[in-house]
């Protein structure tokens, strides 16, 4: 695991709320449902912990990292519907940011690292709007945290 990712752990078991970790069957169930594989840092989070509530627990987190369990295309969190219409098959919700707002996982490329996309009800899924934020989801983690509970992308 990067140096990088190892720290940004660590943090947030020390001053977030972390859920227990994922076990390598149930990241191994998740990948079968979805049909890809976690990239590195998302396996080493999940493998730490099966998702996190970033400075205030949940419910009244901003950012709340989904447990595996909850991880599901963007276009059914966001729209409600699994159609083609309603956003592309390959932007998965990771991060629930309250409101129907989250930020989604790209997995189109299906390699790593995947890029962040803010995924805002109100624009979806206008490609236009649905901007990558972050490269990958250690540098997305690293700046949420460095935020002070603050979504870092919007201006």
């Amino acid at each position: 695991m990067p140096t990088n990712m190892q720290r940004l752990l660590t943090e947030i078991s020390q001053h977030h709320f972390p859920n227990p970790p994922a076990t390598p069957a149930q990241v191994a169930a998740f990948e079968a449902r979805v049909g890809w594989t976690l990239d590195e840092d998302l396996r080493a989070f999940y493998l730490h912990c099966d998702g996190a509530a970033l400075f205030k627990p949940w419910p009244d987190t901003n950012f709340w990292i989904l447990p595996l369990a909850q991880v599901r295309r963007g276009r059914v969190a966001i729209q409600g519907r699994d159609e083609d219409a309603n956003g592309p098959p390959d932007w998965y919700a990771l991060v629930d940011l309250q409101d129907t707002d989250f930020v989604l996982v790209d997995v189109a490329q299906r390699t790593g690292p995947y890029p962040m996309r803010d995924g805002y009800h109100g624009t979806f899924p206008d490609p236009g709007h649905t901007k990558i934020i972050a490269p990958s989801f250690g540098t997305f983690l690293e700046k949420a945290l460095a935020s002070g509970d603050d979504f870092f992308w919007l201006d």
